[in-house]
């Protein structure tokens, strides 16, 4: 047992000599016999090691007892512990997740703040074998891909998982060999959590028809973690060639060369993507497969929109993945003709007083238009829409709500906040860029005119 553990280490690079080693030990068998081999290695592997508990303040009956025996555990060892609590249920509630996603969240977040408080080089959890043949069944069963199918990785940042290939029935076999006690876990009786129902139910039916099915299943998600590691590879240098404009919010690609892909290299592009602007959480092969569509198909300003409040736009010659919060105008004053910078909106807003014999023509009414300037009393207001807003848009007739003006002119609801609005006494009398009002359009006893434009 501790020969293979020593493999495994060895095997995925998981230590260094001299690494700080910061253990998850909740008193269960599993990281009960982590901590317990890694104390056996320690001088061996000339590692310092830490322990860890994480209170989840969702079984307040079991905890203390849990603490207790923890804590003499690490004294037998000789190693120190750390005890913290997270809230799961309050951050769940805020999340509007579930417990078991919230409790994920924090417990790795709490990882990863002892180990930097505590100077860790590495965080080790007791993942065993069996965990990950459960895993890739988990994500079988909803229909992952090859990197679902590749399993929890044995190494990923900080994180080790020395006893990935580690059978349970070993582990337990080696807890007895040796007397060392442990603690069982409640939750993990319960066949009301889906890895619970595999692990019960699935997986000894599997073992029935394969005895060696973990072996098997591990073997098989080691070959598609290769295989990701080798198309990693490939998608780096293709993205690299594809890239517009990037920042933490939001990606550019250029359609070009995404429109002639093979789909398995742009599905793993558009994941990749989405994974450096918000995170891959919700998103599933079909959404991706939606992008891809868009892509071929779609037309200059068509989007989607995705999970976790992500936007994929097709413009004229890039795809745009963003997780950036709509931009909202602020409010802007024109005290007298001149320019103004809407910096929200990358606009900026010229406008010029002109008696009627200067005008020739009147513009497109979009991205200029001519006003009745003798309706108009200076200041004027350049702000965004607000719950009520209408207008009489020109030709139109009557009027008309903005909300539902914008939705007949299939304006994305993500850009209406940023429409810059020119506003005299409450009246709407321009949408720039689109259309004036007609209460305040050019006549025949107009005497001045306000010419306007904007400039993207």
């Amino acid at each position: 047992m501790i020969t293979k553990v020593k493999e495994t280490i060895s095997k995925y690079k998981m230590l260094s000599q001299e690494d700080h080693v910061l253990v998850a030990l909740s008193g269960g068998p599993d990281s009960v016999c982590l901590l317990r081999i890694l104390s056996l290695l320690k001088d061996e592997l000339e590692i310092g090691i830490t322990a860890l508990y994480i209170d989840h303040g969702l079984r307040p009956c079991e905890t203390p007892f849990e603490m207790d025996f923890c804590k003499k555990f690490c004294d037998s060892l000789g190693i120190p512990l750390i005890i913290k609590s997270i809230d799961v249920v309050s951050f769940a509630q805020s999340k509007k997740i579930s417990k078991q996603e919230a409790a994920r969240e924090l417990r790795y977040k709490v990882f990863y703040e002892t180990a930097y408080e505590g100077g860790a080089d590495k965080i080790a959890l007791g993942h065993n074998a069996d965990d990950q043949a459960e895993t890739v069944l988990i994500r079988l069963i909803r229909g992952a891909g090859p990197l679902g199918l590749s399993g929890i990785p044995p190494v990923r940042q900080k994180i080790i998982r020395p006893l990935i290939e580690i059978e349970r029935t070993e582990i337990e076999a080696f807890l007895d060999s040796n007397g060392t006690s442990f603690v069982m876990d409640s939750s993990n009786l319960t066949d009301r959590y889906t890895r619970n129902r595999i692990r019960h139910l699935i997986m000894p039916e599997i073992k029935k028809i394969n005895p060696e099915a973990v072996k098997s299943i591990l073997r098989t998600a080691e070959i598609y973690r290769s295989e990701e590691k080798y198309f990693d590879i490939i998608v780096a240098k293709s993205m690299m060639k594809m890239i517009s404009r990037k920042n933490e919010q939001s990606i550019e690609l250029f359609i070009a060369p995404m429109e002639i892909l093979d789909p398995v290299i742009l599905r793993r592009i558009l994941r990749r993507a989405i994974n450096e602007t918000k995170g891959l959480r919700g998103i599933t092969f079909v959404h991706i497969e939606d992008i891809i569509q868009l892509i071929r198909t779609g037309k200059s300003g068509d989007r989607l929109y995705l999970p976790g409040k992500i936007r994929v736009i097709k413009k004229y010659s890039v795809l745009v993945i963003s997780s950036e919060d709509p931009k909202i105008l602020s409010h802007y004053t024109i005290e007298s003709p001149g320019e103004i910078y809407l910096r929200e909106s990358s606009i900026t807003f010229y406008t010029k007083l002109l008696d009627i014999g200067e005008i020739d023509s009147f513009g497109d009414g979009k991205t200029t238009a001519y006003i009745n300037a003798d309706k108009l009393d200076f200041p004027l207001l350049v702000r965004p829409r607000q719950n009520g807003d209408y207008f009489y848009p020109l030709g139109f007739g009557k009027k008309k709500k903005l909300q539902d003006y914008f939705v007949d002119e299939k304006i994305p609801r993500d850009e209406r906040d940023a429409i810059p609005l020119l506003v005299n006494n409450g009246d709407v009398v321009w949408v720039a860029g689109h259309r004036i009002d007609e209460r305040y359009r050019v006549d025949k006893t107009t005497r001045k005119v306000l010419q306007c434009n904007i400039k993207y």
